[in-house]
Protein backbone atom coordinates (compact mmCIF):
# COMPACT_ATOMS: atom_id res chain seq x y z
CA UNK A 1 0.00 0.00 0.00
CA UNK A 2 1.31 3.83 -0.34
CA UNK A 3 2.99 5.09 2.18
CA UNK A 4 0.58 7.28 4.19
CA UNK A 5 2.82 10.49 4.33
CA UNK A 6 2.22 10.86 0.86
CA UNK A 7 -1.16 9.95 0.60
CA UNK A 8 -1.80 12.57 3.01
CA UNK A 9 0.44 14.87 0.74
CA UNK A 10 -1.78 13.89 -1.89
CA UNK A 11 -5.01 14.86 -0.67
CA UNK A 12 -3.26 17.78 0.43
CA UNK A 13 -2.64 19.00 -3.07
CA UNK A 14 1.21 17.51 -3.25
CA UNK A 15 2.17 16.43 -6.31
CA UNK A 16 6.09 15.44 -6.58
CA UNK A 17 8.03 16.42 -9.30
CA UNK A 18 8.79 14.62 -12.73
CA UNK A 19 11.62 11.99 -13.15
CA UNK A 20 14.64 12.63 -15.19
CA UNK A 21 15.83 9.90 -17.93
CA UNK A 22 18.58 8.85 -14.89
CA UNK A 23 15.91 8.17 -12.71
CA UNK A 24 13.79 6.54 -15.43
CA UNK A 25 16.59 3.87 -16.18
CA UNK A 26 17.41 3.34 -13.08
CA UNK A 27 13.84 2.20 -12.35
CA UNK A 28 12.46 0.82 -15.62
CA UNK A 29 13.29 -3.04 -14.26
CA UNK A 30 11.16 -2.21 -10.80
CA UNK A 31 8.28 -0.55 -13.21
CA UNK A 32 8.27 -3.39 -15.40
CA UNK A 33 8.34 -5.92 -12.78
CA UNK A 34 5.62 -3.99 -11.03
CA UNK A 35 3.76 -3.94 -13.87
CA UNK A 36 4.19 -7.29 -14.84
CA UNK A 37 2.50 -8.70 -11.55
CA UNK A 38 -0.12 -6.45 -12.05
CA UNK A 39 -0.99 -7.97 -15.58
CA UNK A 40 -1.03 -11.89 -13.64
CA UNK A 41 -3.27 -9.99 -11.03
CA UNK A 42 -5.68 -8.47 -13.05
CA UNK A 43 -5.97 -11.67 -15.43
CA UNK A 44 -6.76 -13.60 -12.11
CA UNK A 45 -8.69 -11.01 -9.92
CA UNK A 46 -10.51 -8.59 -11.84
CA UNK A 47 -10.96 -5.44 -11.14
CA UNK A 48 -11.46 -6.37 -7.74
CA UNK A 49 -9.09 -5.15 -4.50
CA UNK A 50 -6.36 -7.00 -4.92
CA UNK A 51 -5.92 -5.67 -8.31
CA UNK A 52 -6.45 -1.89 -6.69
CA UNK A 53 -4.05 -2.31 -4.24
CA UNK A 54 -1.64 -3.52 -6.72
CA UNK A 55 -2.92 -0.04 -8.77
CA UNK A 56 -1.57 1.80 -5.52
CA UNK A 57 1.72 -0.27 -4.81
CA UNK A 58 2.74 0.80 -8.47
CA UNK A 59 1.88 4.07 -8.44
CA UNK A 60 3.85 4.66 -5.12
CA UNK A 61 6.59 3.24 -6.16
CA UNK A 62 6.60 5.38 -9.52
CA UNK A 63 5.96 8.52 -7.28
CA UNK A 64 8.65 7.59 -4.35
CA UNK A 65 11.45 7.47 -7.46
CA UNK A 66 10.01 10.47 -8.97
CA UNK A 67 9.76 12.32 -5.69
CA UNK A 68 13.59 11.81 -5.88
CA UNK A 69 14.21 14.13 -8.86
CA UNK A 70 15.34 17.50 -8.86
CA UNK A 71 16.01 18.33 -11.78
CA UNK A 72 13.81 21.51 -12.60
CA UNK A 73 12.24 24.05 -10.85
CA UNK A 74 8.85 24.50 -9.73
CA UNK A 75 7.95 20.99 -11.02
CA UNK A 76 5.87 20.37 -8.28
CA UNK A 77 3.70 23.49 -8.97
CA UNK A 78 3.17 22.45 -12.43
CA UNK A 79 2.43 18.87 -11.69
CA UNK A 80 -0.55 19.82 -9.17
CA UNK A 81 -1.65 21.96 -12.58
CA UNK A 82 -1.38 18.91 -14.14
CA UNK A 83 -3.49 16.83 -11.65
CA UNK A 84 -0.74 14.84 -10.45
CA UNK A 85 -0.27 12.95 -13.94
CA UNK A 86 2.71 12.28 -15.11
CA UNK A 87 3.91 14.86 -17.68
CA UNK A 88 5.85 13.69 -20.52
CA UNK A 89 6.56 16.85 -22.25
CA UNK A 90 8.21 18.60 -18.57
CA UNK A 91 10.00 15.41 -18.51
CA UNK A 92 12.19 15.32 -21.79
CA UNK A 93 11.80 19.61 -22.08
CA UNK A 94 13.77 19.40 -18.43
CA UNK A 95 16.21 16.45 -19.36
CA UNK A 96 17.02 18.41 -22.96
CA UNK A 97 17.28 21.88 -21.45
CA UNK A 98 19.66 23.70 -18.56
CA UNK A 99 19.95 23.66 -15.29
CA UNK A 100 21.57 25.48 -12.42
CA UNK A 101 22.52 21.88 -10.02
CA UNK A 102 23.45 18.70 -11.87
CA UNK A 103 21.36 16.06 -10.17
CA UNK A 104 23.41 12.56 -10.03
CA UNK A 105 21.41 9.93 -7.96
CA UNK A 106 18.53 9.49 -5.38
CA UNK A 107 18.26 12.72 -3.49
CA UNK A 108 21.91 14.14 -4.97
CA UNK A 109 22.20 17.09 -6.48
CA UNK A 110 25.57 18.52 -7.18
CA UNK A 111 25.43 22.20 -6.59
CA UNK A 112 26.89 24.63 -8.68
CA UNK A 113 27.81 28.28 -8.13
CA UNK A 114 25.01 30.94 -8.50
CA UNK A 115 26.27 34.30 -10.50
CA UNK A 116 23.48 36.77 -10.81
CA UNK A 117 24.32 40.87 -11.11
CA UNK A 118 21.67 42.88 -10.63
CA UNK A 119 21.82 46.54 -11.76
CA UNK A 120 20.29 47.51 -7.95
CA UNK A 121 22.14 44.71 -6.02
CA UNK A 122 25.33 44.41 -7.54
CA UNK A 123 26.62 40.81 -8.01
CA UNK A 124 25.64 38.00 -5.76
CA UNK A 125 27.61 34.55 -5.79
CA UNK A 126 26.13 31.84 -3.77
CA UNK A 127 25.66 28.12 -4.18
CA UNK A 128 22.34 26.41 -5.65
CA UNK A 129 21.68 24.42 -3.10
CA UNK A 130 20.29 27.46 -1.38
CA UNK A 131 17.42 26.78 -3.61
CA UNK A 132 16.77 23.83 -2.12
CA UNK A 133 15.82 22.42 -5.67
CA UNK A 134 14.16 25.21 -6.93
CA UNK A 135 11.64 25.56 -4.16
CA UNK A 136 12.81 28.49 -1.38
CA UNK A 137 14.30 31.89 -2.29
CA UNK A 138 17.41 33.11 -1.20
CA UNK A 139 19.67 35.90 -1.57
CA UNK A 140 16.72 38.14 -2.73
CA UNK A 141 16.23 35.42 -6.51
CA UNK A 142 14.68 32.05 -6.57
CA UNK A 143 14.43 29.48 -9.67
CA UNK A 144 10.90 30.23 -12.00
CA UNK A 145 10.66 27.78 -15.17
CA UNK A 146 14.74 27.22 -14.70
CA UNK A 147 15.50 30.68 -14.95
CA UNK A 148 16.88 33.20 -11.71
CA UNK A 149 14.55 35.97 -11.22
CA UNK A 150 14.34 38.38 -8.72
CA UNK A 151 12.30 38.62 -5.46
CA UNK A 152 11.70 40.38 -2.30
CA UNK A 153 10.37 37.77 -0.47
CA UNK A 154 12.81 36.60 2.49
CA UNK A 155 15.19 34.06 2.26
CA UNK A 156 13.87 30.51 2.54
CA UNK A 157 10.55 31.51 1.70
CA UNK A 158 8.47 28.94 -0.59
CA UNK A 159 8.43 29.42 -3.60
CA UNK A 160 4.46 29.12 -4.35
CA UNK A 161 4.72 32.35 -2.14
CA UNK A 162 7.08 34.51 -2.98
CA UNK A 163 6.36 36.65 -6.16
CA UNK A 164 8.78 38.16 -9.27
CA UNK A 165 9.96 41.36 -8.75
CA UNK A 166 9.67 42.98 -12.37
CA UNK A 167 11.52 45.95 -12.20
CA UNK A 168 14.62 43.53 -10.64
CA UNK A 169 14.49 40.76 -12.75
CA UNK A 170 14.60 43.25 -15.75
CA UNK A 171 17.84 43.91 -14.54
CA UNK A 172 19.01 40.96 -13.67
CA UNK A 173 21.94 39.21 -15.35
CA UNK A 174 22.28 35.33 -14.81
CA UNK A 175 26.20 33.90 -15.66
CA UNK A 176 25.99 31.36 -13.10
CA UNK A 177 27.84 28.07 -13.96
CA UNK A 178 25.24 26.04 -14.97
CA UNK A 179 25.07 22.18 -15.99
CA UNK A 180 26.20 23.13 -19.50
CA UNK A 181 28.57 25.57 -18.73
CA UNK A 182 30.17 22.55 -16.84
CA UNK A 183 29.56 19.70 -18.93
CA UNK A 184 32.16 22.50 -21.21
CA UNK A 185 34.75 22.91 -18.94
CA UNK A 186 34.57 18.76 -18.47
CA UNK A 187 35.05 18.24 -22.22
CA UNK A 188 37.79 20.66 -22.73
CA UNK A 189 39.28 19.09 -19.81
CA UNK A 190 39.34 15.88 -21.55
CA UNK A 191 40.22 16.94 -24.98
CA UNK A 192 43.39 18.91 -23.10
CA UNK A 193 44.38 15.43 -21.22
CA UNK A 194 44.44 13.53 -24.11
CA UNK A 195 46.01 15.62 -27.11
CA UNK A 196 48.80 16.89 -24.97
CA UNK A 197 49.39 13.75 -23.53
CA UNK A 198 49.42 12.49 -27.15
CA UNK A 199 51.23 15.11 -28.40
CA UNK A 200 54.02 14.26 -25.70
CA UNK A 201 54.10 10.78 -26.86
CA UNK A 202 54.31 11.46 -30.49
CA UNK A 203 57.70 13.89 -29.03
CA UNK A 204 58.99 11.53 -26.91
CA UNK A 205 58.76 8.62 -29.44
CA UNK A 206 59.44 9.78 -32.61
CA UNK A 207 59.56 7.64 -35.36
CA UNK A 208 58.14 4.44 -33.56
CA UNK A 209 54.48 3.02 -33.91
CA UNK A 210 52.17 4.88 -31.79
CA UNK A 211 50.27 3.64 -28.68
CA UNK A 212 47.64 4.19 -26.44
CA UNK A 213 45.77 7.24 -27.05
CA UNK A 214 47.83 7.51 -30.23
CA UNK A 215 45.92 4.40 -31.69
CA UNK A 216 42.63 5.89 -31.21
CA UNK A 217 42.86 9.13 -32.28
CA UNK A 218 45.56 9.52 -35.35
CA UNK A 219 42.89 7.63 -37.84
CA UNK A 220 40.69 10.29 -37.37
CA UNK A 221 42.83 13.04 -37.16
CA UNK A 222 43.92 11.03 -40.79
CA UNK A 223 40.63 10.75 -41.52
CA UNK A 224 39.64 14.59 -40.99
CA UNK A 225 42.84 15.56 -42.86
CA UNK A 226 42.74 13.43 -45.81
CA UNK A 227 38.94 13.36 -46.64
CA UNK A 228 37.45 16.69 -45.30
CA UNK A 229 40.33 19.35 -45.06
CA UNK A 230 42.48 17.98 -48.01
CA UNK A 231 39.67 17.65 -50.63
CA UNK A 232 37.57 20.46 -49.53
CA UNK A 233 39.84 23.18 -49.23
CA UNK A 234 42.96 22.44 -51.12
CA UNK A 235 46.27 22.82 -50.67
CA UNK A 236 45.96 25.85 -48.10
CA UNK A 237 44.33 23.01 -45.91
CA UNK A 238 47.30 22.86 -42.90
CA UNK A 239 46.33 26.43 -42.24
CA UNK A 240 42.83 25.45 -41.12
CA UNK A 241 43.55 21.98 -39.53
CA UNK A 242 43.74 23.12 -35.95
CA UNK A 243 40.45 24.33 -36.22
CA UNK A 244 38.45 21.94 -38.06
CA UNK A 245 40.24 19.08 -35.73
CA UNK A 246 39.19 20.79 -32.70
CA UNK A 247 35.20 21.26 -33.87
CA UNK A 248 35.01 17.90 -34.75
CA UNK A 249 36.38 16.26 -31.84
CA UNK A 250 34.60 19.01 -29.22
CA UNK A 251 31.48 18.27 -31.25
CA UNK A 252 32.20 14.24 -31.60
CA UNK A 253 33.38 14.06 -27.59
CA UNK A 254 30.11 16.21 -26.38
CA UNK A 255 27.55 13.92 -28.59
CA UNK A 256 28.80 10.99 -26.98
CA UNK A 257 28.48 12.48 -23.51
CA UNK A 258 25.09 13.57 -23.90
CA UNK A 259 24.39 9.76 -24.55
CA UNK A 260 25.65 8.44 -21.18
CA UNK A 261 22.95 8.83 -18.65
CA UNK A 262 25.51 9.53 -15.47
CA UNK A 263 27.85 11.81 -14.34
CA UNK A 264 30.05 13.66 -16.03
CA UNK A 265 27.59 12.68 -19.16
CA UNK A 266 23.71 13.48 -19.67
CA UNK A 267 23.92 17.03 -20.24
CA UNK A 268 22.83 17.93 -23.56
CA UNK A 269 25.70 20.46 -24.88
CA UNK A 270 25.18 19.99 -28.89
CA UNK A 271 21.61 20.00 -28.42
CA UNK A 272 21.99 23.96 -26.96
CA UNK A 273 21.51 26.49 -29.77
CA UNK A 274 24.04 28.94 -27.76
CA UNK A 275 26.80 26.18 -28.48
CA UNK A 276 25.88 25.61 -32.09
CA UNK A 277 25.49 29.27 -32.69
CA UNK A 278 29.34 30.24 -31.31
CA UNK A 279 30.58 27.03 -33.30
CA UNK A 280 28.33 28.13 -36.50
CA UNK A 281 29.51 31.88 -35.92
CA UNK A 282 33.35 30.75 -35.78
CA UNK A 283 33.20 29.19 -38.72
CA UNK A 284 31.52 32.23 -40.50
CA UNK A 285 34.51 34.49 -39.11
CA UNK A 286 37.06 32.29 -40.76
CA UNK A 287 35.32 32.31 -44.05
CA UNK A 288 34.62 35.91 -43.69
CA UNK A 289 38.59 37.20 -42.76
CA UNK A 290 39.99 34.71 -45.04
CA UNK A 291 38.24 35.44 -48.12
CA UNK A 292 40.49 36.31 -50.95
CA UNK A 293 39.62 38.92 -53.74
CA UNK A 294 38.24 35.87 -56.19
CA UNK A 295 36.00 35.24 -53.18
CA UNK A 296 34.02 38.30 -52.39
CA UNK A 297 34.26 39.65 -56.26
CA UNK A 298 31.98 36.28 -56.74
CA UNK A 299 29.69 37.71 -53.78
CA UNK A 300 29.28 41.12 -54.87
CA UNK A 301 29.40 41.21 -58.78
CA UNK A 302 29.96 37.89 -59.66
CA UNK A 303 31.55 37.99 -63.05
CA UNK A 304 30.41 37.89 -66.76
CA UNK A 305 26.96 38.17 -65.38
CA UNK A 306 25.13 41.00 -66.34
CA UNK A 307 24.57 44.33 -64.40
CA UNK A 308 21.05 44.25 -64.42
CA UNK A 309 21.15 40.69 -63.17
CA UNK A 310 23.52 41.63 -60.28
CA UNK A 311 20.46 43.29 -58.60
CA UNK A 312 18.84 40.66 -58.26
CA UNK A 313 22.02 37.99 -57.52
CA UNK A 314 23.88 39.98 -55.34
CA UNK A 315 21.52 40.44 -52.33
CA UNK A 316 20.46 36.64 -53.20
CA UNK A 317 24.55 35.84 -52.40
CA UNK A 318 25.19 38.12 -49.60
CA UNK A 319 21.55 36.60 -48.32
CA UNK A 320 23.66 33.22 -48.29
CA UNK A 321 27.10 33.92 -46.67
CA UNK A 322 24.64 34.30 -43.69
CA UNK A 323 22.20 31.17 -44.56
CA UNK A 324 25.71 28.67 -44.69
CA UNK A 325 26.19 29.55 -41.03
CA UNK A 326 22.64 29.23 -39.45
CA UNK A 327 22.33 25.89 -41.26
CA UNK A 328 25.14 24.84 -39.34
CA UNK A 329 23.60 26.16 -36.11
CA UNK A 330 20.30 24.67 -37.13
CA UNK A 331 21.63 21.20 -38.79
CA UNK A 332 23.53 20.06 -35.65
CA UNK A 333 20.87 21.51 -32.92
CA UNK A 334 18.40 19.87 -34.87
CA UNK A 335 19.45 16.38 -34.98
CA UNK A 336 20.93 16.08 -31.33
CA UNK A 337 17.82 17.22 -29.73
CA UNK A 338 15.86 15.47 -31.98
CA UNK A 339 17.54 12.04 -30.77
CA UNK A 340 16.90 12.78 -27.24
CA UNK A 341 13.53 13.76 -27.68
CA UNK A 342 12.58 10.80 -29.41
CA UNK A 343 14.22 8.42 -27.13
CA UNK A 344 12.77 9.82 -24.15
CA UNK A 345 9.05 10.35 -25.59
CA UNK A 346 9.38 6.45 -25.99
CA UNK A 347 10.53 5.85 -22.93
CA UNK A 348 7.64 8.11 -21.50
CA UNK A 349 5.01 5.73 -23.27
CA UNK A 350 5.67 3.16 -20.01
CA UNK A 351 4.31 5.35 -17.44
CA UNK A 352 1.84 7.61 -19.74
CA UNK A 353 0.03 3.93 -20.33
CA UNK A 354 0.77 2.39 -16.64
CA UNK A 355 -1.69 5.07 -15.12
CA UNK A 356 -4.46 3.94 -17.54
CA UNK A 357 -3.86 0.54 -17.07
CA UNK A 358 -1.00 -1.83 -15.36
CA UNK A 359 -1.10 -4.35 -18.57
CA UNK A 360 -0.74 -1.72 -20.55
CA UNK A 361 1.67 -0.16 -19.40
CA UNK A 362 3.81 -3.68 -19.65
CA UNK A 363 2.67 -4.39 -22.76
CA UNK A 364 3.95 -1.11 -24.08
CA UNK A 365 7.67 -0.99 -21.93
CA UNK A 366 8.59 -3.97 -24.22
CA UNK A 367 8.06 -1.75 -27.48
CA UNK A 368 9.02 1.21 -25.63
CA UNK A 369 12.62 -0.34 -24.28
CA UNK A 370 13.37 -2.20 -27.64
CA UNK A 371 13.19 1.24 -29.75
CA UNK A 372 14.38 3.15 -26.84
CA UNK A 373 17.82 0.95 -26.87
CA UNK A 374 17.36 0.85 -30.85
CA UNK A 375 17.67 4.93 -31.14
CA UNK A 376 21.17 4.79 -28.25
CA UNK A 377 22.35 2.81 -30.98
CA UNK A 378 21.41 4.71 -33.78
CA UNK A 379 23.00 7.74 -31.67
CA UNK A 380 25.99 6.52 -31.38
CA UNK A 381 26.51 6.59 -35.07
CA UNK A 382 24.81 10.10 -35.17
CA UNK A 383 27.13 11.37 -32.54
CA UNK A 384 30.33 10.76 -35.07
CA UNK A 385 27.87 11.75 -38.93
CA UNK A 386 27.00 14.99 -37.01
CA UNK A 387 30.63 16.19 -36.14
CA UNK A 388 32.05 14.58 -39.85
CA UNK A 389 29.39 17.12 -41.22
CA UNK A 390 29.49 20.08 -39.52
CA UNK A 391 33.47 19.96 -39.75
CA UNK A 392 33.10 19.08 -43.73
CA UNK A 393 30.61 21.99 -44.46
CA UNK A 394 33.13 24.26 -42.40
CA UNK A 395 36.08 22.86 -44.41
CA UNK A 396 33.58 23.68 -47.58
CA UNK A 397 32.92 27.10 -47.15
CA UNK A 398 36.79 27.71 -46.46
CA UNK A 399 37.63 26.23 -49.19
CA UNK A 400 35.33 28.11 -51.16
CA UNK A 401 36.71 31.45 -49.57
CA UNK A 402 40.26 30.48 -50.30
CA UNK A 403 40.07 29.10 -53.61
CA UNK A 404 42.44 31.09 -56.07
CA UNK A 405 40.54 31.52 -59.57
CA UNK A 406 41.30 29.33 -62.27
CA UNK A 407 43.09 30.38 -65.35
CA UNK A 408 42.20 28.39 -69.04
Amino acid sequence: MPDESYLRGRKQGYNPPVMSIPNLLRTASLLIGSLLFGTANAQHEGHGQEAQDHTDAVENAMVEVVAADTEAPELAKEEAEHGGKFDAGQLIMGHIGDEHGWHLWGHTTLPLPIIVYNTERGVSCFSSSHFDHGHKTYGGYMLHEGSIVATKAEDGTDVHHATIDEPLTKATWDISITKNVLSLFISLAILLFVFIGVAKAYTRRAGQAPTGFQNLVEPIILFVRDDVAKSAIGPKYMTFMPYLLTAFFFIFLNNLLGLVPFFPGGANLTGNIAVTLVLALITFIIVTVKGNKHYWHHILAMPGVPGWVLFILTPVEILGMFLKPFVLMIRLFANITAGHIIALSFFSLIFVFGETNAGAGYGVSVMSLAFTVFMTMLELLVAFIQAYVFTFLSAMYIGAAVEEPHHH
